[in-house]
């Protein structure tokens, strides 16, 4: 056989082991970011606030169905993984309401369409109307409340632009995908 004809099938058979190579599972490819919070919060989010302690961020969650006019409860505790961290440094709080979220003073509006507002240690996010109805609660609206005492300015772990920025960011994504899941978004 001539040399020129053995050169095609030698390169496909390098070409084929190339794309195996690359789409082979487990690769060094980036990891796509955990989704935690009953799947409202994403990993790198979670991860905006900070405690100081350092280690991944887990969360406990906990559902509870009420009966009534507040039939919709959902928590999230975070935590670190470390074991030298405090167990608690921020909690999500998503449950319906019967009334609407005011502006508490000191406290930035969240704005891009979402009702709500943040400070550096508390922030709230109200889901879009009709929302509740559509998760079972004949209540008017379904909140979502970050609390973060890691972030109280008398801490000093980030400055308070940044922990406002920080607790916006968080409680409007939990919010934008609770809404997304329930389909009322």
């Amino acid at each position: 056989m001539n040399r020129k004809h053995l050169v095609l099938p030698a390169a496909l058979i390098v070409c084929g082991a190339a794309v195996t190579v690359a789409l082979w599972p487990g690769g060094e490819g980036p990891k796509p970011p955990r989704s935690l919070c009953f799947g409202t919060l994403d990993e790198r989010t979670a991860e905006l606030i900070d405690d100081g302690q350092g280690g991944r961020v887990d969360f406990d969650e906990f559902e509870r169905k009420g009966q009534g006019d507040l039939a919709f409860f959902r928590s999230c505790i975070a935590k670190r993984t470390n074991p030298h961290a405090s167990t608690t440094f921020y909690s999500l709080i998503m449950e319906d309401s019967k009334s609407g979220t005011g502006l508490p003073k000191g406290a930035v509006p969240l704005g891009d369409g979402l009702t709500g507002w943040a400070l550096p240690d508390k922030a709230e996010a109200q889901l879009p109307t009709g929302c509740a109805q559509r998760m079972g609660s004949t209540a008017p609206y379904i909140t979502v409340t970050l609390s973060a005492p890691s972030q109280a300015e008398k801490k000093g772990i980030v400055d308070r632009d940044t922990a406002v920025r920080n607790a916006a960011t968080v409680v409007r994504e939990t919010a934008v995908n609770l809404a997304r899941i329930s389909g009322c978004s």
